[in-house]
């Protein structure tokens, strides 16, 4: 507990929700936790950027980067679907990893957008079945 005394409350209370959220999830439930926490942390960046606060802005690109390699690593096979996500997904990590050095708020916003859209039709296809 005094680890997370030592930081930001706010960055404690969300390691403790999504803890607890992960805990009992079945694997759809875990893509879909990463993409919420992938969307969240790319509009915090997108945020922090407009404030000019570095600091929260690296923080955020960090947690992002974090979970698009949590999809990376879910990714199970090479053909297919399998492979139409790993190429997405890396292109996704590389925009990340070219704005901690160089930011560019159009690329990140673009690859939230595009997050936001897979994340709406996960969400409508799990509400038909």
């Amino acid at each position: 507990m005094t680890m997370l005394a030592r930081h930001n409350p706010q960055d404690a209370y969300r390691r403790v929700d999504f803890d607890a959220r992960v805990t009992g999830c079945d694997p759809m439930e875990l893509v879909s936790l990463c993409y919420e926490h992938l969307i969240g942390a790319l509009g915090s960046a997108l945020f922090a950027h407009e404030r000019g606060d570095i600091t929260t802005k690296s923080k955020a690109l960090t947690r992002a980067i974090s979970a698009i390699t949590a999809l990376q690593l879910g990714v199970n096979g090479t053909e297919g679907v399998a492979a139409a996500l790993h190429q997405f997904y890396q292109a996704a990590r590389s925009a990340m990893l070219d704005s901690v050095l160089n930011f560019n708020p159009e690329q990140i916003a673009r690859v939230r957008a595009d997050f936001v859209d897979i994340a709406s039709a996960m969400t409508a296809g799990a509400q038909r079945n």
